[in-house]
C-alpha cells in the first residue's frame, strides 16, 4: 500500500513545502516601484502582473489618449506604482505615480547635475506657461527668454529644453527656466565674439529695441547700438519709421570698447555719403522728381533720394502772393517735381522750388500793362498807406494814398473805398525785380493843379470862401479841391498879431495872387496887395523869379516879404 504524501511534512530544516513556495514569490510593498506585464484589457481596468501572487489591476482611464483611445495591449511591459492591497486579495496600481515618481527623481538628479530637461509648452498661465516635463512645470514671463516675448500664444505646443531652478516633490511644484539655457548660449558666444569682433566689420544682427535716440541690435553674443544718427544719411523722426522689433538687418561695427562690451554700430555706414557728390548730380536750375515726406508752417520737404532732402519755402510754391499753408498745396507722400535753386553740400542743405516750373506772370507784366495804360480790378485789400487791386493771379497793383486824389485829404482809403469793389486806375511803374506794380486813380483825371497856375497866376484878383482860420493865416477855398493861404502878414498894412477871431469860415475875401506852385500844390494870396501902392513892383518880382527858377513856393515867398518889411523897418 502506497503511503500519501503530507504536505505539512517538515524538511530536514524544519519548514513546510507551503512556506517555501510563499517564500519563493516576491511580494511587492505598497509604495514600491516595480515592473509588470499587462496579461490582459478590459472595459474597465487593465490586469497587470507584477509577480505577485495577486495581479494589480490600473484604471484604464491611465491608458486613454487625448481622443480617447486606448493606447496598451496584452504584453506591454513597464513600471507600476504599488498603491494598495485589497483585503480579499489584489492589488490596486498605477502607471501615472510610477512615472511620476521616476520623473520627480530625474528632476532632482538633473537639478544636482546643473542639466537641462525637455518639456512641452501646454497653456498660459497667471505669470507665465504651464509647461509638460512629466510633471507639470511653471515657467515664469521673466525665464521664458532674454528679453520679453510679445507672442506668447506663439510658443503654445512647442518642445524646448529648460533649467529646473527650484522643485518640491511633496507640494508638486516645479519652477524651470528657458532664460538660463540662452543665458549661458549667449555667454559662450560673447566669449568667442570679443576674440574676433573688431571696428568696421560688418556684421547681421536682429532688432531687439528701439528708442528714441536709436535701435539695439542683437549680434549673437552681445548688444549693440545704433544711434539714429547713424541710421541714415537723411533726416530720421524716429527709429520706429525705419525699424521693428525682430528686424534682421546688416550693420557696420563703428566702434567697440572691449572693456565695457559696448558696441557703437551704422546702417548708414554702409553706404556712401550722397552728399559728397550731390552737385553732379543735383546742379542748380535741373528738373528733378521728389516724394513731399514733411510739410511744415513755412514749407514742405521733399525726398530726392534716400538720403537726400530738400526744402520747398512756401515762397517758392506758388507765384501768387496768396498767403496759403503749404498743405493746401501739397500732401505727405506726394510725388512732385521740382527744381533745384541752391546747394550746400557741407549744411548738407538743398533749397528746392515748385513755382519755376511755371510761368513768371512778371516776365509778362510789362508787355501786358504799359506805363499810362488803364486797367480794371477788384480791391483786394486796404491799409493805411493805399489799397491793393487784383490784376491777375499772383498780380496785385497798389494805389498809394496820395495817389487817389488831386484835391481831397484822404485820411483813409477805406473812408471812399470798399473790399471787393471794382475800380479802374492808370498803371504808373513797374518794377519787375521787386514785384511791385504802381497804379493811380487820380491819374485818369488832369491835375488840376496845372491849370490853376496860369487860372490864377500871380497878380490875379481873386474871391473866395473862407475854409479854416489858423494863428499863421486865413485858408481860403477858390474852387472845388483848390485852396489858397492869406499869411497874416498879409491881411493887412497893420500888423496883425492873429487872424483868430477876425475872420470866421464861411466868409467870402477877396484877394491877390502873390505867388502859385502846381509841384507844391500852393497858392499864396495877399489882401495887403490889393492896396499895397508898391504892390505891382513887388509882383513882378515875382514873376521874374517864377520865370527864371520856376515856380516859387509859398515859404519861398513869405520868406522874401519878411525880408522886405525888415528893409522897409530898416
Amino acid at each position: 500500500m502506497v503511503q500519501s504524501t503530507d504536505t505539512t511534512t517538515t524538511s530536514g530544516g524544519g519548514e513546510s513545502f507551503a512556506d517555501l513556495f510563499e517564500q519563493s514569490i516576491q511580494v511587492a510593498g505598497v509604495g514600491e516601484v516595480v515592473k509588470g506585464e499587462v496579461i490582459a484589457v478590459g472595459k474597465d481596468f487593465v490586469l497587470v502582473d507584477i509577480g505577485d501572487k495577486s495581479e494589480g489591476e490600473i484604471d484604464i482611464a491611465e491608458f486613454k489618449d487625448e481622443d480617447g483611445a486606448i493606447e496598451v495591449k496584452v504584453g506591454d511591459t513597464f513600471e507600476v506604482f504599488v498603491e494598495k492591497r485589497e483585503p480579499e486579495g489584489g492589488v490596486k496600481l498605477s502607471r501615472e505615480k510610477a512615472i511620476g515618481i521616476k520623473v520627480w527623481e530625474e528632476i532632482a538628479r538633473i537639478q544636482e547635475a546643473d542639466g537641462t530637461i525637455p518639456g512641452r509648452v501646454d497653456s498660459r498661465v497667471k505669470g507665465g506657461l504651464s509647461v509638460d516635463i512629466g510633471v507639470p512645470a511653471f515657467l515664469p514671463y521673466s525665464q521664458i527668454d532674454l528679453r520679453p516675448v510679445r507672442d506668447l500664444d506663439g510658443l503654445i505646443g512647442e518642445t524646448l529644453d529648460f533649467k529646473i531652478l527650484k522643485f518640491n516633490r511633496r507640494r508638486n511644484n516645479v519652477v524651470i527656466s528657458r532664460r538660463a539655457i540662452l543665458e549661458e548660449e549667449r555667454k559662450q558666444l560673447r566669449d568667442d565674439m570679443r576674440s574676433t569682433l573688431s571696428e568696421g566689420q560688418t556684421l547681421k544682427g536682429a532688432v531687439t529695441n528701439i528708442t528714441d535716440y536709436g535701435i539695439f541690435i542683437d549680434l549673437g553674443g552681445m548688444d549693440g547700438l545704433c544711434h539714429i544718427t547713424d541710421l541714415s544719411w537723411g533726416r530720421v523722426s524716429h527709429p520706429s519709421k525705419l525699424y521693428k522689433v525682430g528686424d534682421e538687418i546688416e550693420v557696420k561695427v563703428l566702434k567697440y570698447d572691449q572693456e565695457n562690451d559696448k558696441v557703437s554700430l551704422g546702417v548708414k555706414q554702409l553706404k556712401s555719403d550722397p552728399w559728397e557728390t550731390i552737385q553732379s548730380r543735383y546742379p542748380v536750375s535741373a528738373k528733378v522728381p521728389g516724394k513731399v515726406v514733411s510739410i511744415t508752417d513755412y514749407g514742405a520737404f521733399v525726398e530726392l533720394e534716400e538720403g537726400v532732402e530738400g526744402l520747398v519755402h512756401i515762397s517758392e510754391m506758388s507765384w501768387s502772393k496768396k498767403s496759403r499753408h503749404p498743405s493746401k498745396i501739397v500732401a505727405v507722400g506726394e510725388e512732385v517735381e521740382v527744381v533745384v535753386l541752391n546747394v550746400d553740400p557741407e549744411a548738407k542743405r538743398i533749397s528746392l522750388g515748385m513755382k519755376q516750373l511755371q510761368p513768371n506772370p512778371w516776365d509778362m507784366v510789362a508787355d501786358n500793362y504799359p506805363v499810362g495804360s488803364i486797367i480794371e480790378g477788384k480791391v483786394k485789400n486796404i491799409t493805411d498807406f493805399g489799397i491793393f487791386i487784383g490784376i491777375e493771379e499772383g498780380i496785385d497793383g497798389l494805389i498809394h494814398v496820395s495817389d487817389l486824389s488831386w484835391t481831397e485829404r484822404i485820411k483813409h482809403p477805406g473812408e471812399k473805398y470798399a473790399k471787393g469793389e471794382t475800380i479802374q486806375a492808370v498803371v504808373l511803374k513797374i518794377d519787375k525785380e521787386n514785384e511791385r506794380f504802381s497804379l493811380g486813380i487820380k491819374q485818369l483825371e488832369p491835375d488840376p493843379w496845372e491849370a490853376a497856375v496860369e487860372k490864377f497866376a500871380i497878380g490875379t484878383t481873386v474871391t473866395g470862401k473862407i475854409t479854416n482860420v489858423t494863428e499863421f493865416g486865413v485858408f481860403v477855398e477858390l474852387e472845388e479841391g483848390i485852396e489858397g493861404l492869406i499869411h497874416v502878414s498879409e491881411l493887412s498894412k497893420e500888423k496883425v498879431d492873429t487872424p483868430v477871431g477876425q475872420y470866421t469860415v464861411g466868409d467870402s475875401l477877396t484877394a491877390k495872387v502873390i505867388n502859385v506852385s502846381a509841384k507844391d500844390r500852393k497858392i499864396g494870396l495877399s489882401i495887403k496887395a490889393l492896396s499895397d501902392e508898391g504892390g505891382e513892383g513887388r509882383l513882378e518880382e515875382y514873376k521874374q523869379k517864377q520865370v527864371k527858377s520856376g515856380p516859387s513856393t509859398l515859404g519861398d515867398l513869405l520868406k522874401e516879404e519878411m525880408g522886405n518889411k525888415d528893409k522897409d523897418e530898416a
